[in-house]
């Protein structure tokens, strides 16, 4: 091959590597797509199923004030009646989050579906002696959402919507007042399987 023909075999050989290269962070979702979250990094389960690991982190960087991450699970079980009609039994799901104490103002809560059915996260005050968990819920298996500050239930997105889906994030963020809050999945029978935790406000 004669030495002037060499630069340009480099060159088409080097551009056909980053062409490549481009394509597969694409096809695992290191480049931003319709379904990107903050920073352009989709949501999803990372290793060993947990949503934080992918992605979560380098979000949480763009939402202010002091950031809760939150993780939905569903703990096994047989699933009766589609998404969200949960007849799993007291305790076969979860609802975890990564601070139980924040000082009082914004707020941003980073909620991860790290189960296997649609999840949503709502923000609800626990006044005077009650505690998370104690809350009735009514014939359609939910319970009631007066004095709501708001709710993570749309897919890759901020604020409500319609659940948000298995390996998916959505986010909100809300200013609270010092008190006493609880966190919940309010989906049909989600709560009386343990979707609820507590979260004070200093």
């Amino acid at each position: 091959m004669s030495t002037a023909r060499r630069p340009l075999l480099v060159g088409a050989l080097t551009a056909a590597i980053v062409a490549l290269v481009a394509s597969a962070a694409v096809a695992v979702g290191v480049i931003g797509g319709p379904s990107s979250g903050p920073l352009g990094v989709r949501g999803g389960a990372g290793p060993g199923g947990h949503g934080f690991v992918s992605g979560s982190p380098r979000a949480a960087t763009k939402l202010p004030g002091t950031v809760v991450n939150v993780s939905l699970m569903s703990m096994g079980g047989s699933m009766m009646g589609g998404q969200g009609n949960g007849m799993m039994g007291d305790g076969a799901m979860g609802l975890s989050a990564d601070h139980a104490a924040v000082p009082h103002g914004t707020v941003s809560f980073l909620v991860t579906n790290d189960g296997s059915i649609d999840h949503e996260m709502v923000v609800l005050p626990l006044d005077g002696s009650r505690t998370a968990g104690a809350r009735s819920a009514g014939g359609d298996g939910k319970i009631d959402e007066v004095g709501s500050l708001g709710e993570a239930s749309k897919t890759g997105g901020a604020g409500a919507g319609y659940g948000i889906s298995p390996g998916a994030s959505g986010w909100v963020t809300v200013t609270l007042a010092p008190g006493h809050y609880e966190l919940v999945c309010n989906l049909p029978r989600h709560y009386s399987a343990g979707m609820y935790t507590q979260l004070n406000v200093t």
